[in-house]
């Protein structure tokens, strides 16, 4: 299918974390990383503050924990390099096979854009370094809850129907309740939340899962559509 046969009324919505980039990854690096230059005492300090943060705001912010840790320990040079670590992470490197071919299918269906979660800094970042902004043509929304702002979402890319690949039944869920049969949900059973049973198991089943995100492509247009039920 060529662009100009495309469905120029469907939009394809992809997380990022999880979804197209392996954040889990990323996670393990800096752990390591943390590690070898604070220590093991201070590293897991940093995730218990990291934690914290995320109950507080509802979304990860790498940075702002890294910021709060250091008002614990103002003297340490070392976190600088943490820093630097962070800013300059090679995020390319961990995009999952296929999720770039699955965007590229996307946009042969409709129109493929970036739905996260995030802070206002450190995520977009990882947007720009992992080359997505690119790939997407800077069709990019961040949210601080992306699920509760879906009538500013519907007003910017205003659609007949709605496709949203993410990791997270929890975030499927609430998005399904809201749009109902505009919507199709794909799941992509990648990272730790999608892994976990018994969280999935809380939640209603997506209309679509999948074992990777680039299982996208197995599916028409018209299978993508009917996915998601009256």
């Amino acid at each position: 299918m060529n662009r100009a046969a495309a469905n120029p009324s469907t939009v394809f919505f992809f997380d990022v974390d999880n979804t197209l980039l392996d954040n889990d990854r990323v996670a393990e690096d800096l752990k390591r990383y943390l590690t070898n230059k604070v220590g093991k005492a201070s590293e897991q300090r940093y995730w218990e503050i990291f934690e914290q943060l995320r109950t507080e705001l509802g979304y990860a912010d790498y940075l702002g924990a890294l910021q709060r840790y250091r008002t614990e320990q103002p003297r340490e040079q070392k976190l600088l390099a943490v820093s630097h670590f962070m800013v300059n992470y090679p995020f390319a490197d961990r995009l999952f096979p296929g999720s770039l071919d699955a965007v590229e299918y996307a946009r042969r269906l409709g129109r493929p854009v970036i739905l996260s979660d995030g802070d206002v800094v450190f995520q977009p970042l990882k947007v720009d370094r992992s080359g997505l902004y690119e790939i997407f043509e800077g069709h990019v929304l961040i949210y601080i809850h992306k699920e509760r702002e879906l009538d500013d979402v519907e007003a910017k890319y205003p659609a007949a129907h709605y496709v949203m690949v993410d990791d997270k039944v929890r975030i499927l869920a609430a998005i399904k309740k809201y749009w109902g049969a505009r919507v199709t949900t794909v799941f992509p059973r990648q990272g730790h939340y999608a892994l976990d049973a018994a969280l999935v198991a809380e939640y209603p089943k997506p209309d679509i899962t999948l074992e990777r995100v680039g299982e996208l492509q197995k599916y028409s247009l018209e299978e993508i559509l009917s996915a998601a039920g009256s």
